[in-house]
């Protein structure tokens, strides 16, 4: 399956590394390092994950990762998995 990275979560995560990257630079290329690292794996289980509270479809799916809330969507058809957005697990944001 393609992994599509979508605008928003691109620029959420962007954020959010900026912001670690503040106190301390290590830590946010670490956090990216193994965030990706953990998406790359969504292929070989796309429903590892639970269906998002957020959305009222079984293909999306909210992923956990030290405070942040990834949701994601598994397309069959297409043969992909989007990634839509990343959030703090306290704070969804629109």
């Amino acid at each position: 399956m393609q992994i599509i990275y979508k605008k928003t979560f691109e620029k959420q995560l962007l954020h959010i590394v900026n912001y670690i990257a503040k106190d301390k630079v290590n830590a946010s290329v670490n956090f990216a390092y193994e965030l990706e690292k953990l998406i790359f794996l969504i292929p070989d289980n796309p429903l590892k994950y639970r269906p998002s509270i957020y959305f009222n479809n079984e293909n999306v799916r909210n992923m956990a990762y030290k405070g942040y809330t990834i949701i994601y969507k598994v397309s069959y058809q297409k043969n992909t998995i989007e990634v839509l957005r990343i959030f703090n697990q306290d704070k969804p944001t629109k």
